[in-house]
């Protein structure tokens, strides 16, 4: 709970539009969030335990290191080496993500065709085909709702492609993030029907649309969801088709939006077949070529790549590097992505750029992008979603700083980090918690105030400690005006007057939680590797364990005792270093955005060392010849030292 004496630092700079940041400060502590890591000497002074792997307790990032696998787990990565000849790594990396023995061979290779289930296992998916292959075939207006982030862009672009294919008339509609908020508005529903639709078409918000979808159907449009937020007990007037619903049935509920749509268009697609709907002149739209949006969603909404999910990134990834998609492709060039995009790529590269539309600018550009198919209004719209993006990353940087600034004010043991600002431009709120989130290692608010006392704010979380429940919970305890989300992260609409109220509510709700997932927040390596054994070759055979992500962790190897010979900072923000082997085997490595981040400070400080490197391999195809490597996660001071530094 919070300690008595907390109180919300008054409002700054009286006069200006700024405010400073809001934090909680707990006026008997002076500790930090994070210590220092730059301080670190060459040696673990920690005493090792009998689980801590290497003997690191307390690494670089202040976190213990141990083996994914326990001795079952050891014994079932021999047993999959020696029945499918996978090798030694390869096996290791199967089973630390439990595959079991008769699963390896289709998790290897996951079939679409085997993994796909019947769409109708997903509730109320046959009223919602019918009801859209009826409007197909009488050629009625369909109007699209999106959400305006990735998920919505392709779920909108994926809809709007099939009607094109089947010459319905298509409206789309992607609202504003600060004029119209999230999900359906009454405004943009009575245009949408001024405009001739009959139809109307949720994907990736409606299911908590009570009031806006009642309105829809009152105008005379049918609407239908296609969802997958969490669902309450009650639903809206329209027919809803969300795997995440209470009474459905499909074990779906990890599938994206845009994986939503996919199924419905399979469904839809059935039910026009059985019409007698398709031709010699009106030939089946191929669904297959949709992957490309399902995949680039199901990463950037970062929904566990598990199951069919895995199918679907597997499958849409070529898809990307062919440039059929005229969007993808100009947004590709935009970004100077010449390579075969990989999941890093979809996430890190092409999705923060999609979302700078609906973040910063226009919100319908994401979508307009991905359904384009003429060469010169894709190219038009990447180049201005790449000008947005470094937009985005300048008020990033600067709301960055201030957050952290507050954020250390707060004491070492608070459940969550909590940041607002006057200055801020709400469509950064989340990308600023989740950096929060990633530095300190715990819940996060990051929430913007305009000119009134009303702040918009998004949450990021950590695995363990559910926020979208917690969020839920004050809304209903009139804590906050509004609120909701996932597990892992959530929006709300609050009060300044309430912020304090507000920490001490998650603070009593979550420090359980947050507390026994930090507990447990262990670097887990999946094997140990050196410099030389780190190949090309075994690159190239991990990623059939792949793709990497939520749910499905990139594997981490340890390099144990190898020097640290060179540590640069890049333009980028990025640090670039080399470390050698005891053998004379040397890699190059890579920590992305530490430059000015504990772990790059510890870096620079540790040059000359030996150290233990975990990290995962990654292979950099600069100037055409293939190199692997090391993405650090995370490194420790070895635990003796083999000389001097070489000269």
């Amino acid at each position: 709970m919070l300690l008595a004496g907390a109180k919300l630092l008054a409002w700054e700079k009286q006069g200006s539009n700024r405010v400073g940041v809001f934090a909680v400060r707990r006026q008997s502590s002076r500790s930090k969030l994070a210590k220092p890591a730059a301080t670190l000497s060459c040696m673990n002074e920690s005493p090792a335990s009998a689980r801590a792997f290497l003997g690191i307790e307390r690494s670089a990032l202040s976190r213990p290191w141990r083996s994914r696998l326990d001795p079952a787990g050891e014994a079932h990565a021999i047993a999959i080496a020696q029945i499918h000849g996978t090798g030694d790594v390869l096996s290791r990396v199967l089973a630390g993500r439990n595959v079991s023995l008769g699963h390896v061979p289709e998790y290897l290779d996951p079939s679409l065709r085997q993994l796909l289930p019947d769409p109708h296992s997903l509730a109320d998916m046959g009223a919602a085909s019918a009801r859209i292959a009826s409007a197909i075939v009488r050629g009625e207006t369909v109007a699209v709702f999106g959400d305006y982030d990735v998920d919505g862009a392709c779920a909108s672009a994926l809809l709007q492609e099939y009607f094109r294919a089947c010459g319905a008339p298509c409206l789309v509609h992607i609202p504003d993030r600060i004029k119209e908020g999230y999900g359906p508005n009454d405004a943009a529903i009575s245009k949408l029907a001024r405009a001739g639709a009959r139809l109307l078409i949720t994907v990736d918000c409606g299911t908590a649309s009570h009031g806006p979808l009642s309105e829809a159907a009152r105008l005379g449009l049918d609407p239908i969801v296609l969802d997958h937020h969490s669902a309450g007990e009650t639903l809206p007037e329209a027919i809803v088709v969300n795997p995440n619903r209470h009474d459905d049935l499909s074990g779906l509920g990890y599938l994206c939006a845009t994986g939503v749509v996919f199924h419905s268009l399979v469904a839809v697609q059935r039910k026009l077949r059985q019409r007698g709907f398709f031709s010699a002149a009106r030939p089946e739209p191929d669904l297959l070529l949709g992957l490309d949006l399902v995949a680039l969603a199901t990463i950037a909404d970062v929904v566990p790549l598990k199951g069919l999910n895995r199918a679907f990134v597997r499958k849409g990834l070529p898809l990307i590097a062919a440039r059929r998609r005229q969007g993808l492709r100009a947004l590709c060039d935009a970004a100077r992505l010449q390579e075969a995009p990989t999941p890093y790529h979809l996430g890190f590269v092409l999705g923060p750029r999609i979302n700078a539309g609906g973040r910063i600018g226009d919100a319908a550009l994401g979508a307009r992008l991905l359904a384009s198919i003429d060469p010169l209004e894709a190219e038009q719209i990447a180049a201005e979603l790449e000008r947005l993006n470094r937009d985005r990353q300048e008020l990033e940087r600067a709301a960055l700083e201030e957050a952290e600034a507050g954020a250390k004010l707060q004491g070492e043991n608070a459940a969550v980090v909590i940041a607002a600002s006057r200055g801020w431009h709400p469509g950064i709120t989340g990308l600023i918690a989740a950096r929060l989130k990633d530095r300190y290692r715990r819940p996060a608010f990051a929430i913007a105030f305009g000119e009134g006392a009303i702040g918009s704010g998004s949450g990021r979380s950590i695995a363990g400690a559910d926020l979208g429940r917690a969020v839920r919970a004050a809304a209903v305890e009139g804590i906050i005006l509004k609120g909701g989300g996932h597990p892992m992260a959530a929006g709300i609409s609050i009060a300044a007057s309430r912020l304090d109220a507000f920490q001490a509510f998650l603070e009593a709700r979550l420090a359980p939680s947050v507390a026994s997932a930090r507990s447990g927040d262990a670097v887990l390596i999946d094997a140990m590797l050196t410099a030389r054994g780190a190949s090309a070759d075994l690159a190239a055979s991990l990623t059939k364990a792949g793709p990497f992500g939520a749910g499905n962790p990139e594997p981490i190897f340890a390099l144990a005792a190898h020097r640290l010979v060179s540590c640069a900072a890049t333009g980028a923000g990025h640090v670039r270093f080399r470390a050698i082997a005891s053998d004379g085997a040397a890699i190059s490595g890579i920590a992305f955005r530490a430059a000015e981040e504990p772990l790059g400070l510890a870096l620079h400080a540790a040059r000359g060392c030996i150290l233990h490197f975990a990290g995962s391999l990654i292979c950099d195809d600069y100037g055409g010849r293939k190199q692997v490597q090391l993405r650090l996660a995370d490194f420790a001071p070895a635990a003796a030292l083999l000389g001097p530094s070489p000269a």
